[in-house]
């Protein structure tokens, strides 16, 4: 237990518990080594960002109604069934890991994204060298996978929505079309547009 400035105990937040709890879906993750990896990155994002919960990051700054784990839970969901079917249907081989771990971590670059979209209460002490609107979070997340060692595949797959990549690899089309489904359905339910629609109007990326 640390000590805040007034020099009486402060709980510290257990943010890979909250990562933990928030997706079971890394259990989906046969590396022990890619899966504390994503936990780590989520944990460094959160700490940085300021957030007290995991679950009070949007899924996107004008719809708080979904929170981003919703979304990162569903994208990642629709990936592992698609990739499934690539493998049993068509005969691909699409690497599952990478593709669990890149969907886990598509939107944790909204961590630090959209701090200043939320109640100043749901944040505590946001890091400004990373919490700002100046990197897009598919930037962002690309670069938390690299710094906690995540392999190239999947840190080349998470930028999904402005085409950072130059190459394209099976695992980053599967995310970027299972971003795009989940999007799709979050977007239709809260406001009734599509995912384009939402975009051309609020010209933000998703």
């Amino acid at each position: 237990m640390a000590e805040d400035d007034s020099g009486t105990d402060a709980v510290e937040t257990d943010y890979a518990g909250q990562v933990e709890d928030a997706f079971p879906e890394l259990e989906e993750i046969d590396s022990d080594s890619l899966r504390e990896q994503v936990i780590e990155a989520w944990v460094l994002a959160l700490e940085r960002g300021g957030w007290r919960d995991i679950e009070d990051v949007p899924y996107a700054w004008n719809i708080h109604e979904v929170s981003n784990v919703e979304h990162v839970r569903g994208v990642t969901r629709i990936a592992v069934d698609a990739a499934r079917q690539q493998r049993d249907f068509h005969g691909a081989d699409p690497d599952i890991d990478t593709v669990v771990a890149a969907a886990l971590l598509h939107d944790v670059g909204k961590c630090y994204e959209y701090v200043d979209h939320v109640d100043d209460d749901t944040l505590d002490d946001p890091d400004g060298t990373y919490a700002s609107e100046e990197v897009p979070h598919s930037l962002s997340g690309y670069a938390l996978a690299h710094e906690v060692g995540c392999p190239l595949s999947v840190q080349r797959a998470i930028p999904h929505f402005l085409g950072e990549v130059p190459k394209r690899t099976l695992e980053a089309e599967l995310l970027k079309s299972a971003n795009s489904a989940s999007s799709n359905a979050i977007t239709q339910a809260a406001m009734g547009i599509t995912l384009d629609e939402w975009v051309e109007q609020y010209s933000q990326t998703s």
